[in-house]
């Protein structure tokens, strides 16, 4: 074979005609240079600024567990400065007890091995599994199944090796926590699992349904190239109560006393385990990289096809080259022939071969990569236990690897174990070794640390050896410049001895013949044929004997080898929301309610207080319309605030962030089921009152509303492109999910109810006395320069549902009941106000009133309106309607 039949070999062509799944459709590379080419306040606060901070980034967390198909009733996301961070966090919470055991798979990250670090010194029993045990000894039991130690047991292992990328079975997490499996078989207690997801989620998606570990440590840069140092302790909730923090930074205390022991953490998990000041502009950055990643892909599924075919076709050509005698040109070192992706990751571990068989030191080709703009990983890969089984590696090889060896040099001037020319005396080796077993044990490790010798460490030596001049002087009755001078030549000796040994991150890579690490390609979501090429090339170039040769046979079987293509799901379209009709035809309600008379069995002629006016809301923010009877549905007034504004990051926009939202004019057309927004220089926006039922991939977002989680839908780009071209930034109208309820604050004396996107309750209401109130003391306030503030445009201020006439100025306050026509009411609570009450909602500017005046007449108190909630929620008619001139019947306590 010549070098043509290779390149023939090599080329896409070829790949392609063994996998399809390649790009995610269009020109795939074209797309990688135009996405690539390119690469806000404290939230412990709460200013407008830091609760938005806040608000998105409690986004962030919704959006990660969304991605794991998960939700925070589940699991809790704590962001830390890492994966690594995350697995000591877990090490440090764990409430170990002497009876616990540490149990860990043989081939894990020296991040999760190291917790051995923290539970040795306690007690706690340090166990190493072997892969094959762990279902090789599921039939062992020593005791019960079930027993009455309580003791808490960890088990730890990857769910993809960062060193071969083999996928371990995802069920081994329900397998260890049922006690099915080794070793939690054999041992009696409670078996929680720590999955280390931070190889496997780049590249493949991870369904938190299917296994739920009780711990999955995760990192961004390995999804997204960045932020780097930030990753995620997902925690399950069921096992939050068990970790036990003893450290308490900013931000994680709910209060403390500086001179007493009194400590209360806050109550929240990610707010108790969060130290510090989170690294919120990085967390804000996960989010642009799902986006990026779900715009660009398509989805964790097509990730993980793409990826595993070029390390597959990767595989095929190198395990097939050979040189021109015959010998293979790599070892790889790997479980499977990479014929299916649920068993297999996309990187390749190996070692390189010359024409005799000799392995190339991994340090040779990593700098010959890096004129190619090959950039490899090399070494162990901070995970000794793979490193050892696939090498070979004895425990006893390891640490003759490490050792430090004092061999004697000869020098020019010195012969071997005489002393230097300026002294008299025979040169003694004995303080030599009496000095190095003590810097053995000297904090610093000067001389047994492996790292580059450099002046900062000669200058500490001098210094112990200031210290003990007069032992060693005695010893080798030596003067005291004469000692200093013999030992400057030692120092230099020691340093060449310890450079002779081998540590992780080095470039020694081969010792007596035997390779101490390997070479590892990893391919991303973004990594292209051409990249393939591009390694191969170098390969044949730079190793391999001409001319070229490939193991036809092998090749053929594994081109020819059925694959198995990981199953690729689909978004389900969010469940509908169906509102029946009166005559239970089940075609919706609809009427008109611009001509719809009050009933007259509900008109009151002598009732003292009555509902004046009735307004909704269908966007959160934005106008509102007046209405004079509407139907009553079960979150509220029917498509009040169902739809809301948010911000690129999903984060909800109101006035107090964008005042323009009031000039956004809805309104409804029953004809046509929609719902249409109009403002000035914009052409109107029509969208679906239900929904767009024709489009059953719709986007799903999470969201925030007053602290609440809610789950809506995306309302489409054209949506999107009108309110963005308005407000002049990004934004997105969603809309609440049919099927998604929202309850109330947990409060025993409040109902049982569903909400919209409102602030606190289903309805708000004001009084048309207290109203006049206000714009009374207004007027005092400012004498004849008081602002052109009428009674209309001052109720629009309050944003009310509901304005009852013919009560006394704030007479509501004290309502505990009400009874609006024949609907009860529960008053919940009183609205407390914001500046947003200052906003003119006909021009979208700021004004100081009514919040000053407010402030005065209330003495301080700020709040206006009380919210309602419908009573009897679960016997709710659907043809229930308000009308204006209702009779309002308070009941006070």
């Amino acid at each position: 074979m010549n070098l043509d039949d290779f390149d023939r070999c090599s080329r896409f062509e070829s790949f392609k005609e063994s996998w399809d799944h390649y790009g995610y459709g269009g020109d795939f590379e074209g797309m990688v240079l135009a996405e690539f080419s390119r690469i806000k306040g404290n939230p412990h606060s709460h200013n407008p600024s830091s609760r938005l901070t806040h608000d998105t980034v409690e986004h962030v967390r919704y959006r990660i567990l969304q991605h794991f198909n998960s939700s925070p009733e589940d699991y809790t996301v704590v962001f830390t400065a890492g994966c690594t961070a995350a697995i000591k966090l877990v090490a440090e919470s764990f409430p170990w007890t002497p009876a616990s055991s540490f149990c860990y798979l043989t081939d894990n990250h020296t991040s999760v091995v190291g917790i051995r670090g923290l539970t040795s010194p306690i007690g706690v029993a340090s166990i190493p599994i072997s892969p094959e045990e762990v279902e090789g000894r599921a039939g062992e039991r020593t005791c019960p199944k079930v027993g009455n130690s309580q003791a808490p047991h960890l088990f730890c292992y990857p769910a993809q090796s960062n060193y071969s990328g083999k996928k371990y079975p995802l069920w081994h997490v329900k397998g260890i926590r049922s006690r099915e499996l080794y070793p939690s078989c054999t041992r009696e207690g409670q078996w929680f699992v720590l999955l280390d997801a931070s190889n496997l989620v780049g590249c493949s998606p991870l369904d938190l349904q299917e296994c739920p570990a009780d711990f999955l440590p995760v990192s961004f840069y390995k999804m997204f190239g960045f932020p780097t140092g930030l990753g995620a302790l997902i925690i399950r909730n069921e096992c939050l109560d068990m970790l036990k923090k003893t450290y308490f930074g900013g931000g994680t205390a709910a209060a403390y006393l500086a001179g007493e022991d009194y400590y209360v953490p806050r109550f929240n998990i990610d707010g108790r385990f969060e130290d510090g000041t989170i690294s919120f502009l990085d967390i804000i950055a996960v989010n642009h990289g799902f986006e990026a990643l779900h715009r660009l892909t398509g989805g964790m599924e097509r990730i993980q096809l793409h990826t595993f075919g070029l390390a597959r076709h990767t595989y095929m050509m190198l395990s097939c080259l050979q040189h021109n005698n015959g010998q293979p040109v790599a070892r790889l070192y790997c479980d499977t022939e990479y014929q299916d992706p649920s068993t297999q990751g996309p990187l390749l571990n190996f070692n390189l071969l010359d024409a005799h068989g000799d392995i190339v030191g991994y340090s040779k080709v990593q700098k010959l990569a890096s004129l190619f703009n090959i950039q490899l990983r090399t070494g162990c890969f901070c995970n000794t236990g793979a490193c050892q089984h696939y090498l070979g590696m004895s425990d006893q090889q390891v640490k003759a690897n490490l050792q430090v060896r004092l061999v004697e040099e000869s020098s020019k001037n010195t012969a071997p174990g005489k002393v230097p020319e300026h002294s008299s005396d025979q040169f003694s080796w004995v303080p030599v070794f009496i000095f190095m077993h003590y810097c053995r044990h000297y904090p610093l490790h000067l001389i047994t640390c492996p790292c580059a010798f450099n002046m900062i460490n000669i200058f500490s030596c001098v210094m112990i050896v200031t210290h003990f001049t007069w032992l060693f002087s005695v010893i080798m009755r030596l003067d005291h410049c004469s000692f200093v001078c013999s030992y400057v030549t030692i120092l230099l000796h020691c340093t060449l001895c310890v450079q002779a040994g081998h540590v992780c991150g080095d470039d020694v890579d081969m010792i007596d013949g035997w390779p101490t690490g390997s070479v590892r390609v990893s391919f991303g979501y973004m990594s292209t044929f051409g990249d393939i090429q591009q390694l191969l090339r170098f390969v044949v170039d730079c190793f391999v004997q001409k001319p070229v040769r490939l193991d036809y046979i092998r090749l053929n079987r594994l081109h020819s080898a059925s694959t198995c293509s990981a199953f690729v799901r689909h978004p389900q379209s969010p469940t509908r929301l169906q509102i029946p009709s009166p005559s239970g035809t089940g075609e919706g309600l609809e009427f008109s309610h611009m001509a719809v008379a009050c009933s007259p069995t509900l008109r009151t002629s002598n009732c003292e207080r009555t509902l004046s006016q009735i307004f909704i809301y269908p966007v959160k923010s934005c106008a509102a319309i007046e209405v004079t009877q509407w139907a009553v549905g079960p979150l509220g007034l029917l498509y009040d605030r169902l739809w809301m504004v948010v911000n690129i990051n999903g984060v909800c926009l109101s006035q107090k962030q964008e005042p323009r939202l009031c000039l956004i004019q809805p309104s409804i057309h029953w004809a046509c089921k929609e719902l249409c927004l109009h403002a000035t220089g914009m052409k109107p926006l029509s969208i679906p009152l239900e929904g767009n039922k024709q489009n059953p991939g719709v986007k799903v977002f999470q969201s925030k509303v007053c602290g609440d989680r809610v789950q809506s839908v995306d309302c489409g780009d054209e949506a999107a492109d009108w309110i963005s071209e308005f407000l002049g930034k990004p934004c997105r109208l969603i809309q609440q999910s049919p099927g998604f309820i929202r309850g109330m604050k947990r409060d025993h004396a409040k109902p049982v109810a569903g909400l919209s996107l409102v602030n606190e309750a289903q309805y708000l209401m004001i009084n048309m006395a207290s109203v006049k109130f206000l714009k009374e003391h207004i007027n005092e306030r400012q004498g004849p320069e008081a602002e052109n503030l009428d009674i209309q445009q001052l109720i629009a201020r309050f944003r009310a549902n509901l304005v009852v006439m013919g009560a006394e100025p704030f007479e509501e306050d004290n309502w505990k009941h009400v009874v609006i026509g024949d609907l009860v009411f529960q008053v919940t609570d009183l609205c407390a106000r914001c500046h947003m009450i200052g906003i003119d909602q006909q021009t979208a500017t700021h004004m100081p009133e009514p919040l000053n005046s407010l402030s005065a007449c209330r003495k301080g108190k700020v709040t206006f309106g009380v919210y309602l909630v419908r009573q009897h929620q679960l016997d709710l008619d659907h043809t229930s309607t308000l009308s204006v001139g209702c009779p309002v019947v308070p009941q006070s306590p």
